[in-house]
């Protein structure tokens, strides 16, 4: 008795690069699947129409004409069962959302790694089986393609970053209390802003509150409200964060540092959908989302008897953890571009270019502030660049070298000791000025000697500050 054959998985792979089609196709083959290619969205869809059902499609998300996410919702409209996976260069949670709100199983980064796509075909194909390869599923991702995106800068492509834009993506829709995690600086709200733009309480209030900058007392009011006369100075009734953000999104930044005695209440109002203003007797009940972040070890401070572990699992419904910037340096270039592109809006600033040694700084400092002091550190060097190029000198101090110190002279009798390693920039810098005192300054005759052109000096000249006159 012969064995059953075992019918190998046709895929649809859509690229308008053809030869990055044509390789990914021929990796996908050798994993035994059966790949038919096709250059552009239309030319896929003459391929669903000529050659009957795929088992899945892998689309690029952006092509010339239609785009990978206009596939996916043609794909997804014609059979409602439709295994989409998007692959694209452009590692953003717009795309990211965007492209799994419209019913894509996956978000697959560029460059690939083949280990972790043929892992996430595996288990996209597998479920599918376990599902009936043709049966109609539920919709999960109600309305799609309504064109909202958040403006965000949760950009990159590194694998750890793209886990979170998955994550973010599938959560934001549901009601669900989500617990976000990471150091100081990792973009802990930002996440809850986009987590509320693309949720159904997009178009109501996202309220923000920093639970350690205030004193319990007056966090409790803040948050709960209080009556007129609850309180010494309390003049007038307050509504409290809860109330102002019925509806919509309350964020709870630092959630670790909160007293037992205001976690039992917040406990309360999560559970029971209901406050009860400082003061009064009188319960008050609120819609709200809550979403709550902390650069703090929660399971630490359960462990400690310093936070209530009914709580904890409260808040925990679904954990997003922020990887920091050092863990993910081939995003920085990626987050470089975007800020400047950001704060040239914010200045009024044309376009600003990063010199090649002012980026190999950045590339390399560790970024104990992570994306927020990377921000800081560039609107500082394009406020200080004064020629739309960001060079060394604009830089801090710590992500300048320090210069070595001077020899010290050398004892009689002993060798001089070796000079101190500079830097190429430095040399250059001396070797310019030098020829630039020998011209007396002037810029043609500099230019000259030097082998360069008069506008490479000028950019010179102002990037070192060097002086402009010679006497």
């Amino acid at each position: 008795m012969t064995a059953p054959s075992i019918t190998r998985a046709r895929l649809l792979l859509v690229d308008d690069d053809e030869e990055a089609c044509r390789l990914l196709a021929e990796v996908l083959e050798r994993e035994s699947y059966d790949v038919v290619p096709a250059l552009s969205a239309d030319e896929a869809l003459s391929k669903v129409n000529e050659g009957g059902p795929f088992d899945a499609v892998l689309t690029d998300l952006r092509m010339p004409g239609k785009s990978g996410l206009d596939l996916l919702r043609t794909l997804r409209e014609r059979d409602p069962a439709a295994l989409v996976l998007v692959l694209t260069a452009f590692g953003d949670a717009g795309a990211a959302g965007e492209a799994i709100r419209a019913g894509a199983y996956d978000f697959i980064s560029k460059p690939y790694d083949i280990a972790a796509l043929r892992e996430t075909l595996a288990r996209s194909l597998g479920r599918r089986r376990l599902a009936g390869s043709r049966r109609g599923r539920s919709d999960a991702h109600d309305g799609a393609g309504d064109g909202h995106s958040p403006d965000s800068a949760l950009v990159g492509h590194s694998p750890a970053i793209i886990e979170v834009m998955k994550t973010l993506a599938r959560v934001a829709p549901s009601q669900a209390t989500v617990l976000v995690l990471g150091e100081t600086g990792t973009g802990k709200e930002l996440v809850a802003r986009t987590i509320h733009q693309f949720s159904e309480r997009a178009d109501r209030r996202f309220v923000a509150v920093n639970c350690s900058a205030l004193a319990e007392g007056l966090l409790e009011s803040e948050l709960f409200g209080h009556v007129r006369g609850a309180f010494t100075g309390a003049g007038n009734s307050r509504p409290g964060l809860f109330r102002e953000a019925d509806r919509g999104t309350l964020f709870l930044d630092e959630i670790g540092d909160i007293s037992p005695a205001l976690q039992a209440r917040l406990l309360r109002a999560l559970q029971e959908h209901e406050i009860v203003p400082v003061g009064s007797e009188t319960p008050v009940r609120v819609d709200v989302r809550v979403l709550a972040a902390t650069h703090r070890d929660l399971p630490e401070l359960v462990r400690q008897g310093r936070f209530r572990e009914d709580l904890y699992y409260r808040l925990n419904v679904v954990t997003i953890t922020l990887p920091p910037l050092r863990a993910r340096p081939q995003d920085i270039p990626l987050l470089i571009d975007h800020f400047l592109r950001e704060l040239g809006e914010r200045h009024g600033r044309g376009p600003v270019a990063v010199d090649p040694e002012a980026q190999r700084r950045l590339l390399t400092y560790d970024w104990p502030g992570n994306i927020r002091e990377l921000q800081n550190v560039l609107e500082r060097a394009m406020l200080l660049a004064e020629q739309d190029v960001i060079g060394p000198e604009h830089l801090p101090a710590d992500l300048r070298p320090a210069r070595a110190a001077a020899a010290a002279p050398a004892a009689p009798g002993e060798a001089p000791a070796p000079a101190p390693l500079r830097s190429l920039d430095e040399v250059d810098r001396e070797h310019v000025l030098r020829v630039l005192r020998a011209m007396r300054g002037n810029r043609d005759e500099t230019s000259r000697v030097l082998g360069i052109s008069r506008r490479t000096l000028s950019r010179m000249i102002l990037r070192w500050n060097l002086p402009r006159r010679f006497e």
